[in-house]
């Protein structure tokens, strides 16, 4: 990670930020109002079908101390979280880093973008095909999910921002995270991913056999390069 960065080479931290349930609900935290006039919530914190739940996944670029969150509406899928990932960099990554020829990740080892999923593994390929560069991975050991940097330079500072404050709405919630910053600089985008992303989506072997990966020799399976295809990979995977 140190490497690819002193290379100019992008870096980013992901997850998915704790879902939130949308309405007028109690939300962690203290701040200021004026006497007399306390935000009134709902006693039980009960789903509200009809607005559902709120579920940020979340990118951190190391170098530029930013964040991009996806905010979406459905299943936290490993579909979900690579979508993400596409979105940010169609839309600020590759204008960043015009001489990207890696992205370097790191994640949780459990999770959407968990070391097992193997959708992750093939959405990611997917993606490796169509930016025609590399991913590195890195996941986190089990018990060291908070040592990832999106945690505590990001959805730290998010759940500050919003202390307090009911997220009685989808755009309440993008709002508040659009306008979290920090003394050091960071800036956050946020967007709504309105799209549906099912679970139990099932990833074949012949579909995992084909997978351009390359293991790293300290716990590979921690820790991988995914490459382009060859034509005759894609046959298998699109």
């Amino acid at each position: 990670m140190t490497t690819a960065l002193a290379a100019g080479q992008p870096v980013i931290s992901v997850d998915t930020k704790k879902k939130e349930l949308v309405g007028d609900f109690k939300n962690a935290g203290r701040t200021w109002r004026p006497r007399g006039d306390p935000e009134e919530v709902q006693v039980y914190d009960f789903l509200n079908d009809a607005l559902g739940r709120a579920i940020p996944y979340g990118i951190y670029d190391l170098a530029a101390n930013t964040g991009w969150v996806s905010v979406g509406i459905n299943d936290d899928t490993a579909a979900f979280a690579v979508q993400t990932i596409r979105r940010w960099w169609q839309d600020v990554g590759r204008q960043r880093y015009p001489k990207a020829h890696r992205l370097v990740i790191t994640a949780d080892g459990g999770g959407s973008n968990g070391v097992r999923v193997r959708l992750w593994k093939r959405e990611l390929q997917r993606l490796v095909n169509e930016l025609g560069i590399a991913i590195e991975v890195h996941h986190l050991p089990p018990g060291t999910s908070k040592w990832n940097k999106i945690e505590h330079r990001l959805f730290s500072s998010i759940s500050m921002n919003w202390r307090a404050t009911p997220l009685v709405s989808y755009r309440v919630i993008i709002d508040l995270i659009s306008a979290t910053t920090t003394k050091t600089g960071l800036s956050v985008r946020c967007e709504p991913d309105p799209a549906d992303y099912p679970r139990g989506t099932a990833v074949s072997e012949e579909e995992m056999d084909a997978l351009n990966i390359v293991r790293d020799s300290f716990h590979g399976e921690w820790n991988y390069t995914i490459r382009p295809q060859t034509v005759s990979d894609r046959a298998v995977i699109p």
